[in-house]
Parts: structure tokens; sequence; C-alpha cells
């Protein structure tokens, strides 16, 4: 979210993001960086709860654990995490969609 809010203050234009009510996403130590963002031109809006049809990344995740992931045994989590990325990639590839990875440079504790 900090390289959103930056890219927005540095744009000069407002930025919203929609968010599903998941706990890493109003942990107490990202509520405290939600007034910074707002004054960088970030805004947050979150769906309402359980409220999946309003959420399209659920539909994905639905579409990827029946499809891709779907009668696969993994040994480890890596094996599942690379199962997941190499699910998430075809999706797009498929539905002519890009796909990004971001790599997430502190863990935040909640």
């Amino acid at each position: 979210m900090e390289r959103e809010a930056k890219e927005a203050q540095e744009a000069g234009r407002v930025r919203v993001i929609v968010q599903d009510n998941g706990p890493i996403h109003r942990c107490k130590e990202v509520q405290q960086l939600w007034a910074k963002w707002e004054k960088m031109g970030l805004y947050l809006f979150f769906l309402p709860k359980y409220c999946s049809q309003m959420n399209p990344i659920e539909l994905e995740w639905q579409h990827l654990k029946k499809d891709e992931l779907s009668g696969q045994m993994f040994d480890d989590e890596l094996d599942l995490a690379y199962a997941v990325i190499n699910g998430v990639e075809a999706r797009g590839k498929r539905g002519n969609y890009t796909t990004e990875r971001i790599k997430f440079d502190q863990a935040v504790s909640y």
C-alpha cells in the first residue's frame, strides 16, 4: 500500500483500492497508516462482510481451486504456493489479462 500511496501522491491523483475485510487489511498496524495514506491520495474502500458477489477475487479463487488445483496433493506449503502461482498465471493467459506477483518487503504482525 505504501507503493500505491506514493504513486498516487506523485501523480497528484486520488487512488481508491477496494478490499475485503480480511484481518490483514484491518489490523492495528494497517489502521495506523490509513490517515497517512489518505493525505497522500490513497483511499481504501471495504466491501461489506460476506459479500462474495461484490468481490471478484472470490470467483477467481473458486475457479482456481476447482480447475487448477483440484485433485492435487502437495508435499508442503512451497509446492502449494508454486501451484497457486502457476494456476493464477494460467488463468491470466486463458482470460487474456495480466497478472503481477508482488513481494512484500516487511511482515505485518497481527
